[in-house]
């Protein structure tokens, strides 16, 4: 297995952070097997959505009336609203796993990786990325 990590700046404002060039230069090569993506935050997660269309914006408005930032949490250290970012991962978990085939990610056409980060007061994050190899296989199949 190979396994990475690497840190992002995701600033002091809510994002949906597109890593998809990030997680194909991590597969570049390596046949097939499978990708997973790991965010080991408590405040952050991975989602597979179509970017730049505006559904990034849409998800973060969407947890914005799932999950508003006012002063219902019981969490409340931090920024106003800064428990709703300990529940978010139960909504958009902190990992996802990606078929990969001859090196290539087997994503659909509008298919992108994402970080998900609603903690404005955490302005880096880390992600692990392991690929597991399917192993060589034999001529006969």
């Amino acid at each position: 297995m190979h396994s990475e990590v690497r840190t992002y700046e995701t600033g002091r404002d809510e994002v949906v952070l597109d890593l998809t060039r990030d997680a194909a230069d991590v597969v570049s090569g390596r046949g097939d097997g499978l990708l997973h993506v790991f965010v080991p935050h408590a405040t952050a997660g991975i989602a597979i959505i179509e970017t730049g269309a505006g559904s990034d914006d849409d998800l973060l408005a969407a947890l914005g009336d799932l999950i508003p930032a006012d002063d219902r949490w019981r969490h409340r250290h931090g920024s106003p609203g800064h428990g709703r970012s300990h529940v978010m991962p139960a909504i958009v978990p902190p990992h996802a796993t990606v078929p990969v085939l001859d090196g290539r990610l087997a994503l659909g056409t509008w298919q992108s990786i994402c970080l998900v980060d609603l903690n404005v007061d955490n302005v880096e994050r880390e992600v692990r990325w392991s690929f597991l190899s399917s192993g060589p296989t034999s001529p006969e199949g």
